[in-house]
């Protein structure tokens, strides 16, 4: 089966930045005991990263009850999100959203054949075996939900979910101490920007996406050592 991402981590730059942002993780997890951490400990950091992702919405005191149940359960999606991602996703929505929109949509993608093509591209990414490493997965999928915008709301409080559970999933982040939510919230503007040129500026639009994400992650990795 092609592998959907792998030529994504020969771009420009890509490489170093992923190999940095991978290094600032693993000194943030030897930093804080990464074998001896507690339930009460990886319980703060995602409430950490709920309130940064729902800080990153267009209001983020409505929607921050939502993404904090969504995070209370981000560990056993995570254990999901490469093997049924589309129930993930729904998931993720319907504790995000609710109350927030029509119980009818809570966790329903929108009824448009190209939001249905985007998504089963994005289930193979999350689905098949690759060489890349899940920063660069992660930040694909972030992309993809976000730009797509499936749901039409709460679709980038989704994003930033997923990519968090792809780190976990695959081990970089295996406690969800690093919250790379927080350091899209410290690049608030270049998150923005740099999702607009994952949308509409070719291969150096995604290029420029994928050298955000790994330098939040880094930026993430540095907060939490500073946290501890």
């Amino acid at each position: 089966m092609l592998d959907p991402v792998s030529d994504l981590a020969r771009l420009e730059g890509v490489p170093a930045a992923i190999a940095a942002a991978l290094a600032a993780v693993d000194l943030a997890l030897r930093n804080r005991g990464h074998r001896e951490i507690d339930h009460d400990q990886a319980g703060q950091a995602l409430l950490d990263a709920a309130r940064a992702s729902a800080a990153l919405t267009e209001d983020p005191e409505r929607w921050l009850p939502g993404v904090v149940r969504l995070y209370t359960e981000l560990a056993a999606l995570s254990a999901l999100v490469r093997i049924a991602p589309a129930q993930v996703l729904a998931r993720a929505h319907a504790l995000a959203a609710r109350d927030l929109v029509s119980v009818d949509d809570l966790g329903r993608p929108r009824p448009d054949p190209l939001v249905a093509a985007r998504l089963d591209g994005l289930q193979q990414v999350l689905t098949t075996r690759t060489e890349a490493s899940a920063v660069l997965v992660g930040a694909v999928v972030h992309a993809e939900i976000a730009v797509v915008e499936p749901f039409g709301a709460g679709d980038g409080v989704v994003a930033r979910a997923v990519e968090h559970m792809v780190l976990i999933s695959a081990g970089v982040d295996p406690y969800g101490l690093i919250s790379c939510e927080a350091g899209h919230l410290a690049r608030r503007e270049s998150y923005r920007t740099a999702l607009v040129g994952y949308r509409d500026g070719g291969a150096r639009g995604v290029r420029d996406w994928l050298l955000h994400c790994a330098a939040a992650l880094a930026d993430g990795a540095t907060a939490a050592m500073e946290a501890r």
